[in-house]
């Protein structure tokens, strides 16, 4: 750990990590999105698997949704995007994927949200982009936060450049990302870490990490 004019610099997973002031942030881990990924049943087990050991050490956990707009509602960069991403050539031919109460919408029975914590909807690929994120994290005296989820390419790596930006350091467990389009994933991977703003991990590593901890309510 660095000491600079009065303050600490983390560098380590160990000194970055901690219960008080690092959080969980679970990325659309939604029914019509995992079932899109090949290896969507592993990224699951691994989501759980952290989701698990972040819940026994009580860190504040949070998690995101990815929602379409009724086509009414839907303005000209909505439907840009939509026609790029289902691949049609007219509005007629779209198909809202994530609406508010569609069975595609919700997150999976594995990775349920308890009571205790938050579920964020979004429209951006950003997880801080039009949602309350970043207000929750500053409120709670968050530095850093652990993401897993799908998709690596698409959303996840805009969170941790934002989240960089915004001065919290992300903790990328890479395979716990799932994604779509491996050339793009591994772009992102090999971007993140040139940049130097997130420190990548995998499973393992992480829920080891955590399980050093005490857990919740114990003395």
């Amino acid at each position: 750990m660095l000491k600079v004019q009065g303050f600490t610099v983390p560098q380590t997973l160990e000194e970055v990590i901690s219960p008080d002031n690092t959080a969980l942030l679970i990325y659309d881990m939604q029914a019509g999105i995992t079932r899109q990924i090949a290896n969507g049943d592993e990224i699951v087990r691994r989501v759980r698997l952290i989701l698990e050991s972040a819940r026994r050490i009580g860190m504040r956990t949070f998690f995101t949704r990815h929602m379409s707009l009724p086509k009414n509602l839907m303005g000209a960069f909505q439907f840009r995007t939509a026609l790029a991403w289902q691949r049609v050539d007219s509005p007629d031919k779209i198909q809202p994927m994530f609406l508010r109460d569609s069975p595609t919408f919700q997150i999976i029975p594995e990775l349920q949200p308890l009571p205790s914590e938050a579920i964020f909807d979004k429209l951006a690929m950003s997880a801080f982009v039009g949602t309350p994120l970043e207000m929750a994290l500053r409120d709670c005296g968050i530095r850093s936060f652990i993401v897993a989820g799908i998709a690596l390419e698409i959303g996840i790596d805009p969170t941790c450049r934002h989240g960089a930006d915004l001065g919290l350091v992300p903790v990328l467990v890479q395979d716990a990302c799932g994604f779509g389009n491996s050339q793009a994933a591994a772009h992102s991977l090999a971007s993140l870490t040139h940049m130097g703003d997130s420190l990548l991990t995998d499973t393992s590593t992480i829920c080891d990490l955590l399980a050093k901890f005490p857990a919740a309510g114990s003395s």
